[in-house]
């Protein structure tokens, strides 16, 4: 993984000690509220309903064991003894007090971590493939060019006062695993007819009030000319983006209102002028280094199906059921992915104690080259783990309740904070989250049910991504109680959809049943080997609104 060189390391520090005189000046009094807003917010600092929440950057989602003790450390000093890991891979502490705010990013520091730009109008934290660089069905390491993309937008003088925030997604793999079409950009590596990797550009995706799927505006783009085309896509967006209205401000509503044949011809004319112009060039010397510290690492040989393991999957049904559902193909022989369900039953999706990060660390070192990866969907990934070591590994997730056998099944929700939090939420998401994982625990009937995506977010900023579960809840507020409207047939991978509204939004007390209603329906409905993905597109809402509203 990329380890940071002198110049950030010396970034880092002037920038923790410039946030330190700022928190400073507010404490005494010499800034206002609004005058320190956007100063803590380009670090990172939200105020929410309870506290200051802090917004820890993991860039493409890749950890390594000692940073991932010191988030623990820091929890635990700092906070409540826990943190949220988020749809954008990054982690989130939720009990911050402003005067240890200082003291928090000096830590951060010492392992190469920190808040910086994760949030704000300016481009956030690269997200990428959570397999990335050991994906079976891998072009190349996307993380290569998240990196440099992290370098080159980082303080970028041109793009941090942009009209609205910027998100951009890599992946290098043939299924999409990093959401790229529901992203301002979205980049998936593609080979040219010659061989040679390349980018597919997708712009203008994104969810929130009005969820679009982006569009793609160049098929092929040769890899050295990645950074002259992005900044051509930024330049376009940051003269036409609309400043005057926050609710249209994101590059979606530019693709939508030009369309994307429009938008393709703006950018592609900015591009030729800025080659023409001397361009954006790559650094060879740079894209080499950067892709040293991503090659791959010297695996010990190891045999492709270990006896070991054969047996006790034989002996042991949980085992083997959790090998199924949990882990994924490895590209080296011998090994395989291994996901750590941050689901477990009566705990909020996502979160992680102090404890819980530390063992993980352990189990890293132990038995995967000390690097672990978050997943957009909240979920841990220890990348390079031997498969003899698979029954070492599930005994050890199984002390601290992170094997459940859940990934990509029903209680593998996404959820954002919510109202148990979150100043800008409508309706709580983590209560809802937690009553659904218990109604579903039996693991015969999750599996049975097969494939299913529930995603809740607890306000139209869709921080949970509702619009993309294949049964998204979106938390509204009807007289001061809390209701959820009810989306089918979203997706966030290959065939991106957003999901339709059903009908009128169910209260609280009825959601739970109502999504019980719903999943009967579709185990009776289904053809044999038919997901629910595949029945709600091929029958529509029409069964599915009937049953949620039976009780009406």
């Amino acid at each position: 993984m990329y380890r940071y060189d002198e110049f950030d390391r010396a970034f880092l520090a002037e920038r923790t000690a410039q946030f330190r005189d700022q928190v400073a000046r507010r404490l005494a009094g010499d800034l206002s509220e609004d005058e320190f807003k956007p100063l803590r917010l380009m670090n990172g600092l939200y105020l929410q309903l309870h506290a200051y929440m802090l917004r820890i950057a993991v860039p493409y989602g890749t950890l390594s064991s000692v940073q991932m003790r010191r988030l623990a450390d820091v929890a635990e000093r700092w906070d409540r003894g826990y943190g949220h890991f988020t749809t954008r891979q990054n982690i989130q502490l939720n009990w911050i007090r402003l005067e240890d705010a200082p003291d928090i990013m000096a830590a951060l520091a010492e392992v190469e971590m920190h808040g910086i730009q994760t949030s704000g109008n300016c481009i956030r934290n690269v997200t990428a493939d959570q397999y990335a660089g050991v994906a079976a069905d891998e072009i190349e390491d996307p993380r290569i060019w998240a990196e440099i993309l992290r370098q080159w937008s980082t303080n970028h003088p041109e793009f941090s006062f942009l009209p609205r925030k910027f998100k951009i997604a890599v992946t290098g793999a043939e299924f999409d695993r990093a959401a790229i079409r529901v992203h301002d950009i979205g980049l998936r590596m593609r080979r040219d007819p010659g061989g040679a990797a390349g980018f597919e550009v997708v712009v203008g995706g994104g969810l929130g009030r009005t969820p679009l799927v982006g569009r793609t505006i160049r098929d092929f783009l040769p890899k050295d000319d990645l950074l002259g085309y992005l900044e051509a896509v930024m330049r376009v967006y940051n003269a036409l983006g609309r400043r005057d209205n926050l609710y249209k401000s994101r590059i979606k509503i530019l693709v939508h209102d030009v369309g994307a044949e429009e938008m393709g011809r703006l950018v592609d004319a900015e591009f030729r002028a800025i080659q023409a112009d001397g361009g954006v060039a790559l650094d060879p010397d740079l894209v080499r280094r950067i892709q040293d510290h991503f090659a791959p690492p010297a695996y010990a040989s190891a045999p492709a199906d270990p006896d070991a393991v054969r047996a006790l999957e034989r002996a042991d049904p949980a085992f083997a059921r959790w090998v199924a559902t949990n882990t994924a193909a490895h590209r080296e022989p011998g090994h395989a992915i291994v996901n750590l369900s941050l689901k477990p039953h009566g705990r909020p999706p996502g979160d992680a104690t102090a404890a819980e990060m530390r063992a993980v660390a352990d189990m890293a070192e132990r038995w995967s080259l000390g690097e672990i990866r978050v997943a957009h969907e909240q979920n841990l990934v220890l990348p390079h783990v031997r498969r003899a070591d698979l029954p070492a590994v599930w005994r050890a997730a199984q002390e601290i309740g992170f094997a459940t056998p859940n990934i990509g099944l029903l209680t593998d929700i996404i959820a954002c904070p919510g109202l148990d939090y979150c100043a800008l939420a409508t309706a709580r998401s983590i209560p809802v989250a937690e009553r659904l994982a218990d109604r579903f625990r039996d693991l015969d009937r999750l599996h049975a049910i097969g494939p299913f995506r529930i995603n809740i977010s607890g306000c139209i900023n869709a921080c949970g991504h509702h619009h993309v579960g294949h049964v998204g809840l979106l938390g509204v507020d009807k007289n001061g109680e809390e209701f959820y409207q009810i989306t089918l047939g979203g997706n966030s991978d290959n065939d991106t959809a957003i999901g339709r509204i059903v009908g009128p939004a169910v209260s609280s007390a009825e959601v739970v049943d109502a999504i019980e209603r719903l999943v009967e329906t579709y185990v009776a409905i289904r053809e044999e080997g038919e997901t629910f993905l595949e029945t709600c597109r091929r029958v529509g809402n029409g069964p599915f609104k009937e049953s949620i509203y039976a009780a009406a």
